[in-house]
């Protein structure tokens, strides 16, 4: 929604919006282009009456605001239904959906056909560091979308996805997540081969090889011509788009057609997800137009996501990364690419079990397994958590602690750390400003 803000302030209205305890980077954003936050969700805010309200999907009946705007008949609209219906709807769409990797595979899309000269358009759940902001209009054809399978309002209960319209269409992967909203597995699936049917037959789809979800969407039908891409494939011949590692980090490897090499990458970024979301993002800049050495070579100069393994602090050789991961699979992946980064130095795990779909305990079983990569593990305990933690403690043993106070955490990691540990914190939200207020203890001491 802040996005969608965005988008709206270039476009020449005068926006303002409404929400409860927005942190950085987002509140950063808004306030650089102009948007008036209003914190909390009273009727006031809309005395002077608007033209349009959008209404994002954290907004439920109850809500004063939301009940006023009812009761006065003002006009609504969702955020994905005015994004089509004012930004989308004569682009050239290029969707990334799945439960993880969207925010990275988008925010490298936008940035090769930005390097391409393409200057395209994008609304990305997070802010790339290439551009610096979450929106922009663009001056292309071009619109590159993160593609989120989460309803899109109290009114509407389709996924987001479904209002975009996509021409080339990005499958990153599916597993199970957003239990608030989604009875099951299958649930999810049906929204995605709605997703599929929005697709034209002259379009795109590139879906994840090595997700037999993804691939039991398109059996349910699909009309449009599918580009396979998998990363961890040992059959490098296989068609489709593949990767060869050329040194053990990951920081250099070859990208494959076909089984046919079409050139390298040297990068910073850490693990097999990532070079998972490049092989996507390569093969729908391709369909823009983009030849694949110019992607090759804009990737090299792709620097991250805010809040996806994001260094954050290097104090006394001590390494703070701050990232978004809130889901089993995303938490593993990312300390597996941390892992094979940073070898035998100790990677301490800092999480905060804060997505609807883990308070609701729906991955406590997979939860310990997902760490297991990590030297120390600190878990918070939510006090609004329908679970207790102490299951994931137990099963993980020794190496890891219980804590319901920040500042608790803080001490004892301060008291732990020693030079070259690796600190990674995962949480997708403020964390009640742990982040800030580690990396200011550390200074101070």
């Amino acid at each position: 929604m802040g996005g969608i803000a965005v988008l709206a302030r270039q476009a020449g209205h005068k926006v303002s919006g409404s929400d409860m305890n927005v942190y950085p980077p987002m509140s950063t954003q808004l306030e650089e282009q102009g948007i008036a936050l209003i914190q909390g969700y009273e009727p006031e805010q809309l005395n002077e009456e608007p033209d349009q309200v959008v209404v994002g999907n954290a907004m439920s009946r109850g809500k004063p605001v939301v009940e006023y705007v009812l009761n006065r008949n003002l006009s609504y609209t969702s955020g994905p239904q005015w994004l089509y219906e004012n930004v989308l709807k004569d682009r050239w769409v290029l969707a990334v959906s799945g439960t993880h990797g969207k925010t990275t595979t988008a925010s490298m899309l936008a940035w090769i056909l930005e390097y391409a000269g393409l200057k395209p358009g994008f609304l990305i759940g997070g802010i790339p560091a290439n551009f610096g902001l979450s929106a922009r209009l663009g001056e292309s054809p071009f619109f590159v979308v993160e593609a989120d399978e989460y309803d899109t309002a109290f009114f509407d209960k389709r996924s987001k996805f479904v209002h975009y319209h996509a021409r080339t269409l990005v499958m990153n992967n599916l597993e199970f997540d957003h239990a608030d909203i989604f009875e099951n597995l299958d649930a999810i699936k049906k929204q995605f081969h709605h997703l599929l049917r929005t697709v034209p037959g002259e379009g795109l789809i590139i879906s994840n090889a090595e997700q037999p979800n993804l691939d039991d969407v398109l059996e349910k039908g699909c009309w449009t011509t599918v580009e396979k891409f998998t990363e961890n494939s040992a059959d490098k011949a296989a068609a489709g788009w593949g990767v060869r590692l050329l040194e053990e980090t990951g920081k250099h490897f070859e990208v494959l057609l076909d089984g046919e090499s079409k050139g390298q990458v040297s990068w910073n970024m850490i693990g097999a997800h990532n070079r998972s979301n490049a092989l996507a993002a390569i093969a729908a800049a391709r369909h823009a137009g983009v030849p694949v050495e110019v992607a090759l070579e804009s990737l090299s100069t792709f620097t991250g996501v805010k809040r996806r393994q994001e260094i954050i602090g290097q104090i006394n050789g001590v390494t703070v990364y701050d990232d978004f991961a809130h889901h089993p699979t995303a938490i593993e992946e990312t300390l597996q690419g941390l892992r094979q980064r940073v070898g035998q130095q100790r990677i301490i795990a800092v999480l905060e079990p804060r997505s609807n779909t883990m308070r609701m305990g729906v991955h406590k079983d997979k939860l310990a397994a997902s760490l297991a990569l990590s030297d120390q593990v600190f878990l918070f305990q939510p006090a609004d958590i329908d679970w207790a933690l102490d299951t994931v403690i137990d099963e993980l043993g020794e190496k890891a602690r219980l804590f319901n106070s920040v500042d608790a955490m803080i001490s004892e990691l301060q008291r732990m750390m020693k030079p070259d540990d690796h600190i990674m914190i995962m949480s997708n939200g403020g964390f009640d400003g742990f982040h800030q207020r580690l990396i200011a203890a550390m200074e101070a001491e």
